[in-house]
């Protein structure tokens, strides 16, 4: 089945992009099947039910009771490797 990986940022269009090919590339190298789900920051509460992880390059304010990883790797490029393994740990868990 599926893991559901929820990937926002303010605006939903740039870098959730790039973070999303990213999730979706590296999962498949880990052979985990994925579906990614791109939103801005203010709309994770409409995505979270079914979802098994949240990256996002902003807070979340709220306990969404899945897992919560900082995406702004992705954004900078510093660390992109460590978070990209801290999301495979994060599903295949």
């Amino acid at each position: 089945m599926a893991k559901t990986v929820i990937v926002s940022c303010g605006t939903a269009i740039a870098t959730s992009t790039v973070a999303a090919k990213a999730i979706e590339e590296a999962c498949k190298a880990a052979g985990i099947d994925v579906v990614t789900k791109q939103c801005k920051a203010a709309e994770i509460k409409n995505f979270v039910d079914g979802a098994d992880l949240i990256v996002t390059t902003s807070q979340v304010r709220f306990d969404p009771g899945i897992p919560v990883i900082n995406g702004l790797a992705f954004l900078t490029g510093i660390g992109k490797d460590k978070v990209i393994e801290e999301i495979i740990a994060t599903l295949k868990g």
